[in-house]
């Protein structure tokens, strides 16, 4: 009796210690304020500081340009913020999603002088629980893609019915638009360009787990689905990339850094190969997480430019 009470004791210590573990999980990648991009700069483990002179040129341009802050409210009564770059009241307009514990004003710096320059407006949206956006759960694509419907339609009323709009996300918010792919979209919505995106919350947080972590993924996959879905309202699979771009019929442009530890480039070439549209790759060698631009622009650029003149041009 003495001998079960003991194991008995110990299998609860143990579950006690997961349940536990999981939730300090939970609390750090899913809550915000709790989930830092500081430790998620660390885990990329992309060498930025090289760029630091170029960044910062981009920015002083970016910021030149007339912009302003525009809101909308999501289906779940979320107040979402966003930066609007009009460019003289151009119809073509890239919406653009930033990346987990990022803000749009951030990620795009780069991007945004190649699309400026060019003559693109530019949407650079706040996800939910980032930036200036309300919410205190973070989306990871799931509940985000739902809020770029909402995007789309301020577009198409703010710009007008015979605008076009590409979607751009990089990392979690180009697991957002692959998502919004697997909807209904308006035919404004001529083409997509993924980033660096992964397949779902719970694959990435799963190869993070193994790769970074050194700790096995179950139970604490389970246990934070489980806290998830009570407190967010979806599951880490509730919504999967690589499930939703069997549906779409949005011609769409994936772009990886065949370096990236951080989400690896197998999920890009899952995707891609899943993808039911017609579509591009491009695997940037020797590039980390979000890198691919930086490391090699020229053919990041000539990428854009072919896929852009095939889905806008035409």
């Amino acid at each position: 009796m003495g001998k079960m009470q003991g194991m008995l004791g110990a299998a609860g210590a143990v579950l006690t210690a997961e349940v536990l573990l999981s939730a300090y999980f939970y609390r750090r990648t899913m809550k915000r304020g709790r989930a830092k991009v500081e430790r998620t700069m660390k885990m990329a483990g992309t060498d930025w500081s090289q760029y630091a002179e170029k960044i910062g040129k981009c920015k002083e341009y970016m910021l030149s340009q007339p912009h302003e802050d525009v809101w909308i409210h999501s289906e779940d009564g979320l107040r979402l913020h966003g930066t609007f770059f009009p460019n003289g009241g151009s119809g073509r307009v890239i919406l653009c999603f930033h990346g987990y514990t990022s803000e749009g004003m951030k990620d795009y710096i780069g991007l945004s002088d190649y699309y400026l320059r060019r003559g693109y407006a530019m949407l650079l949206v706040d996800a939910r629980a980032h930036g200036r956006s309300e919410g205190t759960y973070i989306g990871f694509g799931c509940l985000d893609r739902m809020d770029a419907l909402q995007w789309i339609a301020w577009l198409l009323e703010t710009c007008g019915e015979d605008c076009s709009i590409i979607l751009h996300g990089t990392s979690m918010g180009a697991a957002t638009v692959l998502m919004t792919s697997g909807l209904k979209l308006p035919r404004q919505v001529k083409g997509i360009v993924s980033d660096c995106g992964f397949t779902s919350p719970k694959e990435v947080f799963t190869h993070v787990l193994h790769t970074m972590y050194h700790i096995p993924a179950f139970p604490i996959i389970q246990i934070a689905d489980r806290m998830n879905r009570k407190l967010a309202g979806y599951g880490m699979d509730t919504c999967n990339a690589a499930r939703e771009v069997k549906k779409s019929v949005t011609p769409t442009l994936f772009i990886h850094g065949s370096a990236d530890t951080f989400v690896p480039v197998c999920m890009c070439e899952e995707m891609y190969q899943n993808c039911a549209a017609e579509k591009w790759k491009l695997i940037v060698p020797g590039a980390a997480h979000a890198e691919s631009y930086y490391m090699d622009t020229g053919r990041y650029e000539k990428a854009l430019d072919l896929f852009l003149k095939e889905t806008l041009f035409q």
